[in-house]
């Protein structure tokens, strides 16, 4: 394990697929490369953009631990894997989870309150859970929407803080007064605020949030790296390139992660944009398809020579 802060930008890691639905693990190492070649501080492996919920808990444990190893020790590596409701059965996966080596375990929030019973529930599982896991392993938490949105109440997030075991929580409010809100109460805890929307991640950067956590870390985290580190010292052109973020997420709605394959595989990270999550053509679906990834690239690599010249 490492002991460098999971901050900057963490892309939350794809799970390439041969066509016959296996893992591809030559492509996951190669894009693993590309993450760290880009510029990313830490990376969030076995979560929803992986397909989690589409895995096995052998095929969890083994892309944890393949990532972990891969990675060797150049920058943090946090995994999840945590997609069960029953209590016996989370115990298991996160146990399991927490043998891979990485360097922090996320505890899915909606799994820690299935029934969204409230704050009694969500504090009965967790204590539960904190018991069952490793003292010294650094916990996370993830507001991750599926199958449900479970937002941590201030009350809940103080209760997290105050026990010293979490480093993080990705934050999918995706409402700035909130991470503004969720960044004062954590402020002097070990706990860090981590935004996953793209429509506020600049002014929530400046807002003092350490970084960027949410899908479009797997086109251009690059780009959300220069902003977090360089905007603030070049605000017209960082403005700019927000507006251009903020767009090009938008597309998420079009067949993600099934969209962020197509970029890989053009790319050359791998060949396959076979997903478990998505049964369907993605391009059948959504026309034109491939005209919006052109002009997404377009632009990243527009606002790239634009950062080179400076």
């Amino acid at each position: 394990m490492t002991s460098q802060a999971i901050q900057g930008v963490i892309p939350v890691m794809l799970t390439p697929f041969h066509d016959n639905g296996e893992i591809d693990y030559p492509g996951l190492e190669r894009l693993i490369e590309w993450y760290i070649a880009k510029g990313s501080g830490a990376l969030f492996a076995v979560c929803q953009s992986s397909e989690m919920m589409f895995l096995t808990l052998e095929e969890r444990v083994a892309l944890g631990r393949f990532v972990v190893e891969k990675t060797a020790g150049r920058l943090p590596v946090v995994v999840s894997g945590h997609i069960s409701d029953d209590l016996d059965r989370q115990i298991e996966e996160l146990q399991a989870m927490s043998k891979v080596g990485a360097d922090g375990l996320i505890l899915v929030t909606n799994h820690l309150d299935p029934k969204n019973d409230g704050t009694s529930t969500f504090k009965a599982t967790l204590d539960t859970l904190l018991a069952a896991l490793p003292k010294e392993l650094p916990l996370g938490l993830y507001e991750c929407p599926a199958p449900y949105r479970r937002l941590l109440s201030d009350e809940e997030l103080r209760y997290c803080a105050a026990s010293g075991r979490f480093i993080m929580l990705k934050d999918v409010s995706c409402d700035l007064e909130t991470v503004k809100r969720r960044l004062d109460i954590t402020r002097g805890t070990p706990l860090k605020i981590l935004n996953a929307n793209a429509a506020i991640a600049w002014d929530a950067m400046k807002a003092g949030v350490p970084g960027f956590n949410g899908v479009f870390t797997n086109f251009h985290p690059d780009l959300y790296n220069w902003l977090w580190r360089e905007g603030e010292n070049h605000l017209e052109l960082a403005s700019e390139l927000a507006t251009f973020l903020v767009l090009a997420a938008v597309s998420e709605a079009l067949g993600y992660p099934g969209l962020a394959k197509l970029y890989h595989q053009r790319i050359g990270t791998f060949q396959s944009i076979r997903c478990r999550v998505i049964d369907y053509d993605i391009r059948e679906k959504f026309w034109a398809l491939d005209a919006v990834l052109d002009k997404i690239v377009e632009g990243t690599e527009h606002f790239r020579a634009r950062i080179a010249s400076l």
